[in-house]
């Protein structure tokens, strides 16, 4: 089964996962960016991501390589944004839409606080389904090192093998 990981990483937690994920179930990756990018630091980055996620904008991408037709499984990657999916990812599902039907689909949230379970309803809400293949729910795993995090991802790996 062909699998595309397609994340967003602001900060770099939700690369470290997507990179992790891919070595394992040998997936290729797909970074999305907004055509503008978001503050990094301080109060700004909190401000336009949060007002930017709130209000569920849309931002222009960066060109990015995606047939769907050629994957079986997509899997999103995207840090959570004031309990909901990062505007960038938004508008990669909105533009691929069609291309996502009838596929297996599943996604990794990456945190620093909380509102993932919340986030992934709204991802799931999005792309019109009621259940994801499997989900994962890391706290800065690049930044806040824990062994426990490897097994979460070899676990969410096992589950994905298990429906191939």
């Amino acid at each position: 089964m062909k699998t595309a990981i397609v994340y967003y990483s602001m900060s770099g937690n939700c690369a470290w996962t997507a990179e992790r994920i891919a070595s394992v179930i040998e997936a290729d990756l797909i970074r999305i960016e907004p055509d503008k990018t978001y503050p990094d630091k301080g109060f700004k980055k909190f401000l336009w991501g949060g007002k930017s996620a709130v209000m569920g904008e849309s931002p222009k991408l960066m060109p990015y390589a995606f047939s769907p037709e050629e994957y079986d499984r997509i899997v999103f990657g995207f840090p959570v944004w004031a309990g909901t999916i990062t505007p960038p990812l938004r508008t990669f599902i909105r533009e691929n839409r069609e291309g996502l039907r009838e596929k297996k689909l599943a996604a990794f949230a990456c945190m620093s606080g909380s509102g993932a379970e919340k986030a992934l309803l709204k991802l799931k809400g999005e792309l019109g389904v009621d259940a994801l293949e499997a989900e994962l729910i890391l706290i800065d795993p690049k930044t806040k090192e824990d062994p426990a995090n490897e097994d979460r991802i070899r676990t969410f790996c096992s589950a994905l093998e298990q429906t191939d």
